[in-house]
């Protein structure tokens, strides 16, 4: 993810060096604290009342600590979890601590305790390393673990350090809620305390505030008591929108209003922009080269962003070409003119490359800071940068900005990442900066075109031919998801999630194309014969034509909810598939499941399917057009889900439509 360049914020050299001589947090002692027989004995959780398995606490220590000049967060975390019947010795067997690449996790230990006393040690070697699938399909690295000998009744407890080696070391955020209940979450944390350091601050976000306290050895505690187990939901806001959490940070106490902050951190950013956006005569000359023969601003804007995206390596990007030992020989860029000489370098060097040129061109050029609304929701209330760590280069073109990043290698040009979309931009300015909202792209832009050529056998197998295609947000996420695995793990992955609805598929012929093209839409082509998929019953076929969307349930089963619903983006999906029917057989009085027309979503959905039949009666042909996110919508109250439910069980119901094929009988065409 990039961010923006914000030197300011980070700690200064020489309190790095300072620190250098702070000794390390304690690590909470390497003895397991005694548990105590009521712990054993207890057969009811207290914080809910019909809950699996209960925390009985959750203990963190937070302290920095400094090697080679770079400051660190340690947390290191102690969890007792009381099991209390088989599905909550199922859930809590296998441990997953997931971590980001800039953290390591070290010094894991566990142990089960069973209710007649028996302790039970995990071994280091049974520790290991897998990438897991978070929410939204993102993956995130793990440490995993399987919890020995754990059967309701007994008490599992595990300790882990955690180091970020994160480049804010002066903001750490406390997490209090879990996928289980917590009857006491407590974390000490021990305050920087050296000059030039401003002193701790804290925020608490959709929770009370839990006020610290001193303890000994310079730590201060805040805890949190009956604390209820988060419940994910399907499309729901990202999880620090919607669980308790508090941040941890050490900048100076502004006396600025709000608006009057933004103000002068617009014009800090546009001294950062203007250090960054040194012109030469070579770029200069590079721009006119890119430019050539456009002539309208758009024209000549495209040309320049896929100078920068096409002949400048990203080596942040895994994608990019280059080899460990490109990336060692790399120096650091000091300029947009290093940037073009070197043709490499990171994702600041080229969106700055790409603010250069535009500026050479003509351009008024700027600096756009902006949240990432996959973490959290920005409000501008809160007088503090740390939430607007990412950054676009806008351009103003006629009466208004636009915004680039030439830097995310699959954002297509007019596009920024979804995270970025419908967000509230800072506008550095040196005199009178100010706030523009980035554009969502429309549904269009982010399509999956689905295409299936089958023929149906007479005991039901379906066999064919299937070609997919995906551009816009749904091909970022594709290329993104795809790009650092092997062709084989990429095989596996298609196959997974066709099984996972159709679990007779049986793929072959698999092709998957454009991975790592940043223009070309990401394309799986394969063949495919599904057994048993259409029902055979006497003289009778029973079948789906909806062969995309086949086995996947309502996308909302629960009857209440408590979260908002939230879509990342607009998007929509063309089918197009013909299936010829098996011999002797013709449809029998089929229909046609009902429209659903913008006009009775408000413009925000749409979904038509058509069934037809060729003349001669043996091609089926099956049409389907759907988008959804009309008028930007994408975020609807918790207070309207049962109409946003009602929605899609309309679009499952029409997606899951039967019709059915008779033997020997006749029909006319639909």
């Amino acid at each position: 993810m990039k961010s923006i360049p914000r030197g300011f914020l980070l700690l200064p050299a020489a309190v790095c060096f300072a620190l250098c001589a702070v000794v390390p947090a304690m690590a909470g002692g390497d003895d397991w604290r005694a548990i105590n027989p009521a712990e054993l004995e207890s057969k009811t959780p207290v914080v809910e009342k019909d809950a699996d398995a209960e925390a009985l606490f959750w203990e963190v220590r937070v302290s920095d600590e400094a090697e080679g000049g770079t400051v660190r967060t340690v947390l290191t975390h102690y969890i007792r979890i009381k099991i209390f019947t088989e599905r909550g010795r199922e859930s809590q067997s296998k441990i997953d601590i997931p971590y980001l690449n800039n953290w390591s996790i070290s010094d894991i230990a566990a142990r089960t305790v069973t209710a007649d006393n028996r302790i039970i040690t995990l071994k280091k070697e049974d520790v290991f390393e897998r990438t897991i699938v978070r929410s939204g399909g993102r993956k995130i690295k793990a440490k995993s673990f399987a919890m020995p000998g754990v059967e309701p009744g007994s008490i599992i407890e595990y300790r882990w350090r955690e180091v970020r080696n994160d480049r804010l070391a002066n903001y750490v955020r406390l997490q209090f809620q879990r996928d289980v209940p917590v009857q006491l979450v407590k974390y000490y944390v021990k305050p920087l305390s050296l000059p030039g350091i401003p002193g701790m601050r804290m925020q608490p976000f959709h929770g009370r505030n839990t006020p610290f306290v001193k303890e000994k050895d310079g730590f201060y505690s805040t805890t949190m008591e009956k604390v209820p187990a988060f419940h994910e939901e399907p499309r729901m806001p990202p999880e620090d929108q919607v669980r308790p959490w508090m941040l941890v940070y050490y900048t100076e106490d502004t006396k600025l209003a709000p608006a009057q902050y933004w103000k002068e951190k617009g014009k800090e950013f546009h001294e950062i922009f203007k250090s960054r956006t040194k012109m030469s005569d070579e770029v200069k000359k590079a721009a006119t080269e890119a430019i050539g023969d456009a002539t309208t601003p758009d024209q000549r804007l495209e040309r320049l962003f896929e100078f920068c995206r096409s002949k400048i390596k990203n080596i942040n990007d895994d994608a990019s070409g280059l080899t460990e030992e490109d990336r060692a020989k790399w120096k650091e860029n000091k300029s947009p003119a290093d940037t073009l000489k070197r043709g490499m370098g990171t994702g600041q060097n080229i969106d700055f490359l790409f603010a250069t040129m535009a500026i050479a061109a003509g351009f008024d050029v700027r600096m756009a800071n902006l949240a990432d609304r996959s973490d959290i929701f920005f409000d501008p209330g809160f007088p503090d940068d740390y939430f607007i760590s990412t950054y676009d280069i806008a351009v103003r073109v006629g009466d208004g900005w636009r915004f680039y990043d030439p830097a995310s290698t699959y954002v297509p040009f007019g596009m920024l990442r979804w995270q970025e979309e419908g967000e509230d931009a800072l506008i550095s300015d040196p005199k009178d900066p100010n706030w523009a909202k980035t554009p969502f792209s429309p549904a269009e832009r982010s399509r999956e075109s689905r295409t299936g050529k089958f023929r149906l056998l007479d005991d039901g197998t379906l066999e064919g031919e299937v070609r997919i295609e995906y551009t816009g947000h749904l091909a970022f996420d594709k290329k993104e998801y795809n790009d650092d695995d092997s062709p084989t793990q990429r095989e596996d992955t298609l196959r997974e999630n066709v099984k996972a609805r159709l679990s007779t598929a049986e793929l072959s012929e698999i092709k998957i194309e454009n991975v790592t093209d940043p223009i070309k839409p990401f394309v799986y082509a394969y063949h495919v014969r599904v057994p048993g998929y259409a029902q055979r019953t006497g003289k009778r076929l029973f079948l789906q034509p909806g062969f995309f969307t086949r086995g996947i349930g309502p996308l909302f089963t629960t009857t209440e909810r408590k979260h908002d619903i939230y879509f990342h983006y607009p998007w929509s999906e063309k089918d197009h598939l013909t299936i010829e029917l098996p011999e002797g057989f013709v449809l029998d009085n089929p229909d046609v499941p009902s429209p659903i027309t913008p006009e009775m979503t408000q413009k925000i959905c749409e979904q038509r399917i058509k069934i037809s039949i060729t003349k001669d009666g043996r091609t089926l042909m099956y049409d389907r057009a759907f988008f959804f996110g009309g008028g930007d919508a994408i975020l609807f109250p918790a207070q309207s889900y049962p109409a946003v439910k009602q929605l899609f069980d309309l679009i499952h119901q029409g997606n899951d439509h039967t019709i059915t094929l008779k033997q020997g009988a006749a029909t006319s065409a639909n």
